[in-house]
């Protein structure tokens, strides 16, 4: 894309510390937080913030539910334009992990005084058309002024309550699939090093920049019992608030996973976000790595943004979601990881070495 001179000069991920999904709370640090808080109990809540879900689910009338959510972080790429589909994109992610359809979304957006008037109007534009490709609308929103800009969405979304997904519902025996590749959080912190060529770049962004609604929509049409996306605790730390929802364990094939090209080599160099960290922290207590090298337990550790959604399907229908998924031609890095099984005792996650059969 052409970009005007002030949106040349202004390189977005110099602005901030921390960069897309990387800059969420940690899993542990938010459980704190959010302890003590009396909730409203109501009949009609279906999915509320008491539990770890992607989104909240409020039944209007016996076949119509809202889903609503809010998602917005700092910048995750330089170019205006695309930050602003990627943080819209990730935002409707959340509705799509529910099985709903977004319908309307507001605009969330902080900016520093001195930002150039075009670099505003470009991150707007670039959330505007992928709501548009969501089918969606947006309606409004609320901006102010901060020193780090922030951008993303509070979005509506409908489901029929007998039709929500939640990461609550996997079955012993499911199936696990997952709709995109892994890596974003290794090669977005090496872009912010000058480490990383423009092709790896231009492969995080693309895939950032993909709406989770081609899965969603191949996803309902399949035996699913339970499905997340993978953001900001990164695949292990997103498994594992599936596995306690359902009172599960979750087998994973560590070389199951798509990974982008050059991601695991920059994990071995230790090129890795502050919140790869924090979930290694808060999940490992509960993840059996066994003898997966270090460098490949750092990338499924490690945050991912507007990632792909993780689906608990049932084992009999797996073979055909796959190919669905494949034949849509837009869910190129869907993949069968791994498998739910009864939990006993010990860690609820436990990594199947790439030398061994899952």
């Amino acid at each position: 894309m052409l970009m005007h001179k002030a949106q040349k000069d202004v390189k977005l991920t110099k602005l901030t510390e921390c960069a897309g999904c990387g800059a969420k709370v940690g899993a542990g640090e938010l459980a704190k937080l959010l302890s003590g808080l009396h909730v409203r109990r109501d009949p009609n809540l279906l999915v509320g913030f008491d539990t770890s879900d992607d989104a909240a689910i409020y039944r209007v009338t016996n076949d119509i539910a809202l889903v609503e959510t809010v998602d917005f972080f700092p910048p995750i790429a330089d170019d205006p334009y695309t930050y602003g589909a990627i943080a819209a994109t990730n935002a409707l992610s959340d509705v799509y992990a529910m099985g709903g359809e977004p319908k309307v979304a507001l605009n969330v957006m902080a900016v520093p005084e001195d930002m150039p008037a075009d670099v505003v109007h470009e991150i707007l534009r670039g959330g505007y058309e992928k709501v548009f490709e969501a089918g969606a609308s947006i309606v409004g929103g609320h901006s102010i002024y901060d020193s780090e800009p922030k951008y993303g969405l509070a979005v509506t979304g409908f489901v029929n309550p007998a039709h929500m997904l939640t990461n609550a519902g996997a079955h012993p025996g499911d199936a696990l699939v997952l709709t995109k590749a892994l890596g974003v959080g290794v090669l977005t912190t090496a872009a912010k090093g000058g480490l990383a060529s423009s092709e790896d770049v231009a492969c995080a962004e693309r895939s950032m920049a993909t709406l989770n609604r081609y899965a969603r929509d191949v996803m309902v049409r399949h035996d699913v019992h339970a499905a997340t996306d993978v953001t900001g605790f990164g695949l292990l730390g997103h498994a594992l608030e599936m596995a306690q929802g359902a009172d599960v364990a979750i087998e994973l094939r560590a070389d199951a996973p798509a990974f982008m090209p050059h991601a695991v080599g920059f994990a071995r160099l230790g090129v890795l976000p502050a919140g790869m960290y924090r979930n290694r922290h808060f999940a490992e207590s509960e993840v059996d790595v066994g003898n997966v090298p270090r460098e490949v337990q750092d990338v499924l550790f490690c945050p991912e943004t507007s990632g792909g959604l993780l689906i608990s399907v049932d084992s009999s229908d797996a073979d055909a979601l796959l190919s669905d998924l494949a034949a849509d031609g837009r869910v190129p890095s869907a993949r069968l990881i791994g498998r739910v099984q009864p939990h006993r005792q010990g860690p609820r996650i436990k990594l199947i070495s790439l030398a061994s059969d899952i």
